[in-house]
């Protein structure tokens, strides 16, 4: 019953997540992926995967940056902080080869999101992100954090289709 609790936190992360790339407008997208982020950085601590849930905590800060009006917030120098800080995570909880893994798909995101641009958003989560969190999910038991990110390569994909793959191109805020 507790390992259905905790995959059902990690699911309600996933339906979270596969709604924020339908958001055409990357401060919407970046505000739905605040609270998904919540629920997956409590479903990781709860399967005491450590890397994965602070890196989940950076996430979290990171899409409250990137939704902000502050300049500083969004700035290049947030970026290269949050990124820095996934290294120290990595220094601190190193649990094996796959707490590389985590932190290399975040800082992906977080110089991915730190664009602006859509289109790399999604190349960034296509490409390098999903890919790595799957690898991830598998070695720690988190089946709600695998079911994600196979939703989210589908919705990356989705949006592509939606919004056509040129007009993701542009830089939004």
């Amino acid at each position: 019953m507790n390992n259905l609790f905790v995959q059902g936190v990690g699911i309600l992360g996933t339906v979270l997540f596969f709604l924020s790339y339908q958001c055409k407008r990357n401060k919407a997208l970046f505000r739905v992926q605040f609270i998904s982020y919540l629920c997956y950085t409590t479903h990781l601590l709860m399967l005491g995967a450590t890397t994965g849930g602070i890196s989940y905590i950076l996430n979290t800060i990171r899409s409250f940056c990137l939704g902000s009006k502050n300049a500083f917030l969004k700035g290049k120098w947030m970026c290269v902080l949050i990124c820095v800080l996934q290294l120290v995570t990595l220094y601190f909880t190193w649990g094996g080869w796959w707490s590389v893994l985590p932190v290399a798909a975040n800082i992906a995101s977080t110089i991915g999101g730190y664009t602006y641009n859509a289109r790399k958003i999604r190349i960034a989560g296509m490409f390098i992100n999903s890919p790595l969190w799957i690898i991830y999910d598998i070695a720690v038991g988190s089946w709600a954090g695998v079911l994600d990110e196979v939703v989210s390569e589908a919705s990356m994909i989705l949006s592509v289709f939606r919004y056509g793959w040129k007009n993701l191109d542009e830089i939004k805020e």
